[in-house]
């Protein structure tokens, strides 16, 4: 028989768990009192009610045109601040439903959310995502206001602190109230009354049920179902809203009825128009050009009003349908006074002034004679049209057709391939490709025989930079949006300075080369894009006339034109001496009409006999003019797909010319060119929306 002593000691087991015990008891009081200490502490760091009442930080820049007028502000919008009793009963009701049912009766933190969220937990994160679904609506009040999104445990601990120290020193309603005025509901709206502002063009104080279940909705994914992004996805997750108040007893079924989703209005969205290309090119400079990220600033920049709207009623009105059109024009300095990346920013947002990349045809011939004149050639001396082979390449002319001798004017004038190729092989093709790099353009340029021709993709930015050199004598020009960068209090952060002068090509060089780009428009392929002044310029079309281009300048304002699809599909009929010659017309008679006319350094020269184009010209086969009533098959918006390069075997952009007639005595002999409808309908726009002519700055 066991003893007495033997049968009543503890067994090892009961030790081990007693101590166990005692430890798990002993570090729970010891957690819990730490955790008592941790809130006390937090709490009493706290700031007031009244402080938490101020405005979130976040930058708001506004941008202002030449003329000092707003362009557009951007940035976050907070609308007014409502009190508790101010915001609607329908909005606190599904917020709560929706974000933290059980806000008005835990602590700061609903250890019922907790113990889903540790439910889930290993699931989230075997499928490698967050943890998810516990923090409540105070939690998410403590991270907007103290902490960042980025995701650790560390930061959950210290947010269920804060949360905890929250519920202790402001009351529920005063929390709520802090919530709704703080949190972000998509659309750069903070808080319930910019979000009611933005969506429903009224105050929050007004919201109704289904407005308020719409914004209600919002806080799960602002991006997402925002009305201005997904107006049908909104709607949608409202009537997720209405049933979880529902299911909380917050709402009867008769009275989510009566709520009327499909009846909501939603304000409309600001017109984006144009001016919108020019203000994302420049505001992308900002971080390059000040370090302030949180202060509002004002950026004052190059656009001028007058002018934008001249450019986006051109490329409106000439660009055919279905196609889409880009433009850029700048001063002698850089300064960029008119910008257009699209037929409409709405629909697509992809800036084809400076982003796309696309074939220059004929137009980058300016390099290959540049090359030339400063070879020491002279546009009166002669070359030959006639047959040519390049390793293997042979180009030829539109006409189908060689002329024989005549000078290197008119064969520019003309853009005559055969004599591109014969004085590209002339001057080398490395030298033609190290010329467009010296203007300004920054893609990468083959040296094939071909690229003569202008079969390496450009951008208009680039390419309209190059020409203003030349009406720059020669002087490089880098173009610029933004003029200077200030506080709103006038602290001035940056302000443009010129550029030391850098000489490109000598004077004369530029001015001869001025001396062909006014015959081209005088008498040759550019006649469309005569403007009743001097003016200078280039016309391109590439292969199978899949871009059409042009690029002059005149009294001290450069303008580049491009059109084209954004898949690069061939376009019958589309040549850079049509439709984007009458865009460049129409615009520059606008710009330019306040200002006196200038005339350039060096004469136009006539050809001794008349020269009619072939395909170029505006004046062609009335079957194959390409005007707006013709719809080509539509092309998707946004960026393009990467695209091919034809073989410039034959580039029908600009052809060889015809002798035929008198002597011609000057531009007064010919009619003008036949785009007066577009020139026309320019001038009506800015007339009807009471645009005062004034010099630009």
């Amino acid at each position: 028989m066991p003893s007495p002593s033997r049968k009543f000691a503890p067994s090892r087991a009961k030790r081990i768990g007693s101590l166990v015990l005692r430890i798990v008891l002993f570090g729970g009081l010891a957690a819990l009192a730490a955790l008592i200490v941790a809130v006390l502490v937090t709490m009493a760091s706290l700031p007031a009610f009244s402080s938490l009442m101020q405005k979130p930080a976040g930058q708001t820049v506004r941008v202002h045109a030449a003329d000092g007028s707003v362009l557009v502000t951007l940035g976050p919008s907070y609308g007014d601040w409502l009190p508790y009793d101010r915001i609607p009963q329908v909005m606190r009701d599904s917020i709560v439903a929706v974000e933290d049912r059980r806000f008005y009766s835990h602590p700061g933190v609903d250890p019922i959310g907790v113990a889903r969220m540790f439910y889930v937990a290993k699931r989230l994160h075997d499928e490698g995502r967050r943890l998810q679904g516990g923090s409540t609506i105070t939690q998410q009040l403590a991270r907007n206001i103290f902490l960042t999104n980025a995701y650790s445990y560390g930061r959950k601990v210290r947010e269920i602190i804060l949360a905890l120290a929250m519920e202790r020193k402001f009351s529920k309603q005063q929390i709520l109230e802090l919530y709704l005025n703080r949190v972000y509901f998509g659309g750069g709206a903070y808080g319930v009354d910019a979000a009611s502002r933005k969506f429903f063009g009224h105050p929050g104080s007004q919201m109704n049920l289904a407005e308020a279940a719409i914004v209600a909705g919002l806080v799960k994914a602002p991006s997402h179902y925002s009305p201005s992004a997904d107006a049908v996805a909104a709607i949608d997750r409202a009537k997720v809203v209405l049933e979880v108040m529902q299911d909380a007893d917050m709402l009867t079924p008769g009275q989510a009825a009566q709520a009327h989703l499909e009846r909501v209005v939603f304000a409309p969205e600001p017109k984006q128009n144009s001016v919108r290309y020019f203000t994302d090119w420049a505001l992308a400079q900002l971080d390059q050009l000040v370090d302030e990220q949180n202060a509002p600033i004002d950026v004052w920049t190059t656009l001028d009003l007058r002018m934008q709207k001249a450019a986006d009623n051109a490329i409106r009105h000439a660009t055919p349908s279905g196609l889409q059109g880009a433009l850029v024009s700048m001063e002698n300095d850089g300064a960029v006074r008119a910008m257009v990346g699209g037929t409409d920013y709405v629909t697509s947002i992809y800036n084809r002034a400076v982003q796309s990349q696309r074939q220059p045809g004929s137009a980058f011939k300016l390099f290959v004679y540049l090359s030339a004149m400063e070879a020491g050639m002279k546009p009166s001396d002669p070359v030959v049209d006639q047959p040519i082979t390049i390793d293997g390449w042979s180009p030829r002319n539109s006409s189908r057709r060689f002329l024989g001798q005549i000078d290197i004017r008119n064969a520019f004038a003309f853009s005559i391939n055969t004599v591109a190729a014969q004085v590209g092989q002339k001057v080398g093709f490395d030298t033609v490709a190290n010329m467009a790099h010296r203007f300004g353009i920054s893609t990468p340029i083959n040296t094939h025989p071909s690229m003569v021709l202008g079969t390496s993709d450009v951008k208009l930015i680039d390419m309209t930079r190059a020409f203003a050199a030349i009406s720059n004598n020669g002087v490089a020009v880098t173009p610029y949006g933004i003029i200077k960068v200030s506080t709103t209090d006038g602290n001035v952060l940056y302000e443009h300075q010129a550029e030391q002068p850098r000489v490109l090509v000598a004077p004369y060089v530029a001015a001869e080369m001025t001396d062909m780009l006014q015959t081209a428009v005088n008498t040759g392929t550019a006649r469309a894009a005569q403007i009743g002044r001097p003016v200078a310029g280039k016309t391109g079309t590439t292969s199978s006339n899949k871009d059409g281009w042009f690029l002059g300048f005149s009294s001290g304002l450069t303008t580049g034109v491009w059109m084209g699809r954004d898949d690069a599909k061939p376009i019958p009929g589309l040549q850079g001496g049509r439709n984007p010659a009458q865009a460049f017309s129409a615009y520059m008679q606008a710009a330019l009409r306040t200002r006196p006319v200038q005339n350039f350094d060096t004469q136009v020269t006539l050809p001794e006999w008349q020269i009619e184009p072939d395909e170029e010209a505006y004046y062609g086969d009335p079957d194959q003019q390409f005007g707006n009533e013709q719809t080509p098959p539509q092309t998707d918006e946004g960026a393009p797909p990467p695209q091919g390069h034809d073989d410039a075997i034959a580039v029908p952009d600009e052809t060889a010319p015809q002798p035929a007639g008198p002597p011609r005595r000057g531009p007064s002999d010919r009619r003008p060119p036949a785009n007066d409808d577009v020139v026309n309908s320019v001038l009506r726009d800015l007339r009807a929306q009471g645009q005062q002519a004034r010099p630009p700055r």
